[in-house]
């Protein structure tokens, strides 16, 4: 369940301070109440996970000073003003410094709970980006997203550990839904540019008017953004979908390449995502473009490649979604783990992640199969399996190691927990965690 919102409440009288505090509290609000603004300023930081609602006239420090202070600390920090009547002026003065809104008293209970509802929700999605923005500037964190141990995704582990201490342009091509945005994520995590600007800009996204200037500008006065050309300055400058590039826009982009000279100024990822049968990317690009944007290559590997890592992929988000629902992780037999393997994906990654929430929502009504969640969504509804047969004793192991790993996961590295719920002599768990590559210290 998601972890109730913290509300600092600051005034100075006493019964004001406990009244706001018990009724958020009955709205789901954790709160905490300060008697002065300099109290709270003692708890207040840039990641403070909450809001603020704060009294305009206190002694000592007011609460414009008090909305100052902070918003020179976190400007992204929602703070809430109460104002007494005929201090409407002064409210507006604070929603000019940067206060979320105010209320004026005498306030309507209910009204407070919304807009502290609203404030709370703008506060949820500053600090979920800021954590995002710190996996992703941290290389170590990005990599562990990118799980498997098959061969070709240690492969390209490699490859963006290589590629990413070089300075050269790179090309990222690969099916649909393999997570290319993502390797170019790393690509920036892992190498020099890791704490510059990573701007990314997708070409389908914008018309050729609008993309000319998010790319190149000129931009206007009241714009606030910088040419992404001149943003990612000493950084790195993703361009997803690299072949819906305009002719036009293909030759200025080639031009700003050119008078970078070597090493580049700006580093240059472009994703290809064409998908049309027997072309490629060198089709579509002018051929001076392409190679200088592929002086370095990665292609991410489709799903179908991965072996069993299709099974701890599941295993993970399968949790995921089971956490966030609310429900227990759906258990897979033998058949459906030879399913899961058998099946083409032809959505890749992402279509995994459907089929793995659908998975848990079926099995919270206690209905459904995942064979059913694995057919076609073609007009022939046939079953999406793969023509590709394994020996036997690839599927079996297979699903060993996931009941190991779920088991080892679900018992946090109790050996003799798992010995029990698996019916196996200490030797034997030994000798096939020891086969599978599985660590007990991963599970502590």
């Amino acid at each position: 369940m998601q972890k109730a919102m913290k509300i600092a409440i600051v005034d100075d009288e006493q019964d004001m301070r406990q009244s706001i505090s018990q009724w958020l509290a009955l709205s789901g609000f954790d709160t905490e109440t300060f008697a002065s603004a300099e109290e709270a300023l003692k708890v207040l930081g840039p990641d403070y996970p909450g809001i603020v609602i704060s009294d305009i006239k206190m002694p000592g420090m007011d609460g414009m000073a008090f909305l100052r202070k902070i918003m020179g600390q976190d400007s992204t920090l929602p703070v809430i003003m109460i104002t007494g009547h005929g201090d409407v002026p002064m409210a507006v003065e604070a929603m000019r410094l940067g206060a979320f809104d105010f209320l004026e008293k005498p306030f309507n209970p209910d009204k407070m709970s919304a807009l502290a509802k609203k404030a709370a929700n703008a506060r949820r999605l500053t600090m979920d980006n800021r954590q995002l923005r710190r996996e992703l500037s941290d290389g170590g964190q990005i990599m562990k997203k990118l799980i498997g141990t098959s061969p070709v995704m240690e492969r390209l582990r490699e490859d963006i550990l290589d590629l990413g201490q070089a300075d050269g342009h790179v090309l990222i091509d690969g099916e649909t839904g393999t997570g290319k945005t993502l390797v170019a994520h790393a690509l920036h995590a892992v190498g020099a540019r890791a704490g510059k600007k990573f701007v990314l800009v997708s070409c389908t996204a914008l018309g050729e008017d609008a993309l000319a200037k998010r790319l190149f500008g000129p931009m206007l006065p009241e714009d606030s953004q910088l040419p992404a050309v001149e943003e990612a300055r000493n950084g790195t400058l993703v361009l997803e979908d690299i072949e819906a590039l305009p002719d036009v826009l293909q030759a200025r982009l080639l031009s700003v390449i050119n008078e970078q000279g070597t090493p580049a100024e700006t580093r240059i990822v472009a994703i290809s995502n064409l998908q049309e049968q027997g072309r490629t990317c060198e089709d579509v690009l002018r051929p001076d473009l392409f190679y200088r944007l592929a002086a370095l290559r990665i292609t991410v590997p489709p799903l179908r490649q991965r072996g069993e890592d299709i099974l701890t992929l599941f295993t993970r988000l399968s949790e995921q979604f089971s956490e966030e629902y609310g429900c227990d992780t759906p258990q897979v037999s033998a058949q459906e783990a030879a399913q899961l393997l058998q099946a083409p994906w032809p959505g890749n990654v992402r279509q995994l992640i459907n089929v793995a929430e659908r998975a848990v929502l079926q099995s919270r009504r206690g209905s459904g199969t995942i064979a059913s969640l694995l057919m076609s969504d073609h007009e022939e509804m046939q079953p999406v399996m793969t023509t590709e047969g394994k020996p036997l004793k690839e599927y079996v192991e297979a699903f060993e190691r996931m009941l190991i790993d779920n088991t080892m996961r679900r018992h946090k590295g109790s050996i003799s927990n798992v010995m029990e719920e698996l019916c196996l002599p200490r030797r034997t768990l030994n000798e096939k965690m020891a086969k599978y590559g599985l660590q007990r210290a991963d599970y502590l």
